[in-house]
């Protein structure tokens, strides 16, 4: 709750419970003693200074909690400009320490070094780290963003390589030389092995990808079904209690890229959140070379919780390195990732939070429930609706139930910062960050959980946008697993027998079945009474029981999903469940794909296109504008 609803609902602070910042700004006219005893009261709930909960609430100007620090500290203060000119000290500290503290070490006109920064009460820790003689600099006051600004100038090259090589190089695929020669020649001489031996030996072939098919075919029913169980046992189990305390900071980071259309919406539906904004810091992580999103979001008058982070351009052009680099200007304990078209719940927040107080340390990571508010679109979007809810709401939570390891989804996923920064942040190389993150949790000892919040997003409407998004998370599926098992012994060590063959299970037959999916489909054949290729080596009454095998999976596969939206909110999907095995071939197409760009593109970023629904954007007004989709804004900023 902050300043305005205690405000709205006749609250009114003790007299007395003002710190020595509020009665500054309140003997200065800049605050009433009513709000700075109000502030008193979110701050006891929040884990932030009074300056953070006065900014977010528009009850005081930066320029005022500057000159407020200022005369508290008996400093100077320097304006953006004249912290651009001003000399620099090194430090010898890693830079990323400097940005998270948002401090820099400059000299004045007399030589002394002075630690320029915003106030921030927890300056001790960074002094802690400084050499002597510059710990015991006085301070000066200065933005926090002009600090980071200069910061991020000053070390420009460094910053943007430690965002491609933070990830240690043993569980990384940024080794890998895209264009190598050798690699190449290897594929090629096995190419060739495979045409020679489909031509020279072509039902020995084909029954051999049968058989592997039929194989994995088993192993995904299995693990689905098995999954399937463990869901439908944990939904009766009570949710873990709360527990009472402050609130800690978030930081919600929103890599965008190209996404002009539905920059305004975004603003817009993160404004709904309900997490107090004093402890709310959400980054929109803007690429150098994207000026028609940086110059839409300077059209915006963004609230001082949200911020954009400028990277810079260098390779891999990906989510993850963008990711990386923007980590070190997060103020939070908590790492949240949000994507450009996502419509959260407006509690989503406070329930995390909550959730991360409650939980023992290893539990490092939760996972939202992803679901779409473009489902009636068009068949493609109701198939893509139907997958994810079953996903998200029946097969993650069994395989958390189970004990598996979780393959991440790339939004909607809260992470505790210093686990994120002892893993080394994102892969900035593998295209599926969110899945290899997933399992780089699992393997240092650390649990992922599932929790019962929702996160509506556009779900992929067009078939050529459908098949580049599929085939870049099964390139980087194959990508993940070609990483981890590099070692397979010390894998099996790190992770367990179960979660050792769950990631198996999981990567391996699901790869292997779109892969084999044509394979699978010549079943077809025998139940139509047409001849099959495998007639020559097998007989009749094995073919009918592999075309059981696989009508069982399938009608196996359409219960799942029928259960899954036979709730209230997906109901009207059930009858498009029969439908979903048309849906099957454009995920075998992404699989080709994904074979072809691992082979001669894998860092290439196929970038899923957003806004391409009404419902992402809101409905066009009559001036050209959009209406947002009947999204209330927060008072003060109906500008947006």
């Amino acid at each position: 709750m902050g300043i305005s609803e205690l405000r709205q609902g006749g609250v009114a602070g003790k007299r007395g419970v003002v710190d020595r910042l509020g009665r500054d700004l309140v003997a200065r006219g800049v605050l009433s003693r009513a709000d700075a005893a109000r502030a008193g009261l979110v701050r006891g709930q929040c884990d932030t200074s009074l300056d953070r909960i006065l900014l977010a609430e528009g009850l005081a100007r930066e320029e005022d909690l500057l000159a407020a620090h200022a005369r508290r500290l008996a400093s100077r203060r320097l304006d953006a400009g004249a912290l651009a000119r001003a000399e620099v000290i090194e430090t010898g500290l890693d830079p990323r320490i400097l940005l998270r503290h948002g401090a820099l070490v400059l000299r004045d006109g007399s030589g002394a070094p002075r630690l320029a920064h915003d106030g921030a009460e927890s300056l001790h820790r960074l002094r802690g780290l400084l050499p002597d003689d510059l710990a015991r600099a006085r301070p000066i006051i200065a933005p926090r963003a002009a600090v980071q600004d200069r910061l991020a100038r000053l070390h420009r090259g460094e910053l943007r390589d430690m965002a491609v090589t933070r990830t240690p190089e043993s569980e990384s695929c940024r080794t890998w030389r895209p264009q190598s020669r050798a690699r190449l020649r290897w594929i090629c001489a096995a190419l060739v092995t495979i045409c020679a031996l489909c031509v020279t030996f072509p039902v020995a072939v084909f029954g051999a990808l049968a058989v592997w098919a039929a194989l994995t075919l088993v192993v995904v029913t299995g693990l689905k079904v098995a999954a399937f169980a463990a869901a439908m046992a944990t939904r009766d189990e009570p949710s873990p209690a709360p527990v009472a305390g402050p609130l800690p900071r978030v930081s919600i980071l929103v890599p965008l890229f190209r996404e002009t259309d539905i920059a305004h919406a975004l603003v817009a539906r993160l404004s709904r959140l309900t997490y107090p904004k004093c402890l709310l810091d959400v980054i929109l992580v803007l690429e150098e070379a994207d000026d028609l999103t940086r110059e839409t979001l300077a059209a915006i008058d963004l609230p001082p919780w949200i911020r954009p982070v400028v990277v810079p351009d260098g390779q891999p052009r990906t989510k993850p390195r963008a990711m990386n680099y923007a980590l070190d200007f997060c103020q939070g304990e908590i790492i949240g990732i949000f994507d450009a078209e996502d419509a959260p719940d407006p509690d989503q927040i406070t329930r995390v939070a909550r959730r991360f107080q409650s939980a023992p340390r290893d539990l490092a990571c939760l996972q939202g429930v992803l679901d779409y508010y473009n489902p009636r679109q068009n068949w493609l979007a109701r198939c893509f609706t139907i997958e994810y809810a079953t996903w998200f709401r029946t097969l993650m939570p069994g395989m958390a139930r189970l004990g598996l390891a979780l393959p991440l989804g790339g939004t909607t996923l809260y992470i505790r910062r210093d686990v994120l920064e002892d893993l080394g942040g994102w892969d900035a190389h593998n295209v599926t960050e969110d899945a290899d993150l997933g399992f780089r949790l699992a393997r240092h000892g650390y649990r992922t959980a599932m929790i019962d919040t929702v996160t509506e997003e556009e779900a992929n409407c067009r078939p050529w946008a459908w098949v580049k998004q599929r085939s870049r998370w099964l390139k980087g599926y194959m990508i993940t697993w070609l990483v981890h098992m590099r070692s397979p012994r010390r894998l099996h060590a790190q992770l367990g027998p179960r979660r050792f063959w769950g990631f198996q299970a999981h990567f391996v037959a699901a790869v292997s079945q779109v892969l084999l999916a044509p394979v699978l489909w010549s079943f077809w054949l025998v139940l139509l009474g047409l001849p099959h290729p495998l007639d020559p080596m097998i007989s009749r009454a094995v073919l009918a029981t592999i075309c059981a095998m696989f009508l069982t999976a399938e009608v196996l596969g359409m219960c799942v999903h029928a259960v899954t939206v036979s709730g209230p909110r997906h109901l009207h999907l059930l009858p498009w469940v029969p439908t979903m095995h048309f849906y099957a071939p454009l995920a075998a197409i992404a699989a080709y794909k994904a074979v072809y760009e691992l082979v001669f593109k894998p860092f290439f970023w196929d970038k899923t296109a957003h806004g391409l629904s009404v419902a992402a954007r809101g409905r066009r007004r009559s001036d050209g504008g959009f209406d947002l989709i009947g999204i209330k804004l927060e008072p003060g900023h109906e500008g947006l």
